[in-house]
């Protein structure tokens, strides 16, 4: 049973592992407070150190964690990263928060077909949802 919710993106990332020099360029699969799941096209090793690069509304948010599992999924890998630092898990969470704008945006753009900003989305998601988004607590 899953310990956090996970919340579904499609937001490109970049991934190294401790040990190599190059970066990969996959897509993020879904986020939560305990970690992240991302589709490679190769498979990454359990147990691995590796460091997350995932662009976001002009910057990017570095996080790093390990390796938990790794299975293939019709000739890709899903990777399973967790993070166990209270500041990854806050790194973590802004992009959580980024993935609900990034989807109100194109849920806005689809129902009502207005086309909003990204700091536009970013206003009116935290006025209507920002309240009901669970907060952080240093022992989660």
């Amino acid at each position: 049973m899953r310990e956090y919710i996970r919340h579904p993106s499609n937001i490109p990332l970049e991934f190294k592992l401790a040990e190599q020099d190059a970066a990969h360029r996959d897509q993020l699969n879904n986020v939560s407070v305990g970690g992240l799941s991302f589709s490679s096209r190769e498979p990454v090793p359990k147990g691995s150190q590796i460091m997350i690069c995932i662009p976001v509304i002009n910057h990017h948010v570095e996080v790093t964690g390990e390796v938990v599992w790794c299975n293939e999924n019709g000739g890709c890998f899903d990777v399973g990263v967790s993070f166990t630092d209270f500041a990854e898990a806050f790194r973590t969470r802004m992009v959580e928060q980024i993935c609900h704008i990034e989807r109100y945006r194109n849920d806005v753009l689809l129902r009502e077909q207005r086309q909003l900003s990204s700091e536009q989305a970013a206003a009116e998601w935290i006025s209507k949802f920002a309240g009901s988004f669970p907060a952080l607590e240093q022992g989660d």
